[in-house]
């Protein structure tokens, strides 16, 4: 008497042979089905120690540390250039979670880099960048915006030191106007100087000087005005 052969459902090949790998300890280059490749250490079939990461997509290469299948520690990330078919560094410094994380340095170009804390993938902590124009600006970011106290020296080297709010200029500062030899002493509302005083800095060995020296203020309380200004702001 015929009978029937109870069949059982199959499994995708690519599980099949991820179970019998079951990855742990130090293995050989291992190929995804994307053809992404990744050599290094593993710990219950997730990447986890040292190990290197290839993405065959963009050629983008990760080398470094890694916890629990994500880039976690110190780590180096380079790409492809297209134009030379060569590696270059874009990123070396600290990972958590797979996000950039503590300090490091990201080359946007080669002129302009940053170098220092990061938070969840962005700019977050003290840090200074370099621009590409030739500007600097060393210190305290946000959510990869200027934010808090931080001095930024222009490429004509004018400079600025005081507050920033959200990548502008925002609270109390000092504008040295190094071309002309002033300095403007105020405050900003969103990049702009809103109220302060303007007095010769440097004048006789600026390169540009004004024609004529500012004359002095003869207001009898100065700093009132100015604060009294300032609250009108503030209130806004």
């Amino acid at each position: 008497m015929p009978y029937l052969k109870k069949t059982q459902k199959s499994q995708p090949l690519s599980k099949i042979w991820d179970i019998k790998a079951q990855k742990c300890g130090l293995r050989h280059t291992v190929f995804s089905v994307n053809g992404d490749e990744y050599t290094g250490e593993w710990l219950d079939n997730k990447k986890h120690g040292k190990g290197t990461q290839v993405w065959k997509k963009d050629g983008a290469i990760y080398d470094g540390d890694w916890k629990c299948g994500k880039r976690d520690g110190y780590g180096t990330y380079s790409i492809l250039l297209p134009e030379t078919n060569e590696y270059a560094r874009q990123y070396c410094g600290g990972w958590k979670n797979g996000k950039k994380h503590g300090y490091g340095t990201y080359f946007y170009s080669k002129s302009a880099v940053y170098e220092g804390e990061w938070s969840e993938d962005r700019r977050s902590g003290w840090g200074r960048m370099y621009y590409d124009n030739g500007d600097i600006y060393e210190g305290e970011w946000m959510k990869d915006k200027n934010h808090g106290q931080g001095i930024i020296r222009f490429a004509n080297e004018n400079w600025y030191e005081g507050s920033w709010k959200d990548g502008k200029k925002n609270g109390n500062g000092k504008f040295y106007y190094l071309d002309k030899g002033q300095l403007y002493e105020g405050f900003w509302v969103d990049g702009v100087a809103k109220c302060g005083t303007l007095s010769d800095f440097g004048r006789d060995e600026a390169p540009t000087p004004t024609k004529y020296p500012i004359p002095k203020v003869h207001l009898l309380d100065t700093q009132s005005v100015l604060m009294e200004t300032q609250s009108a702001y503030h209130d806004q």
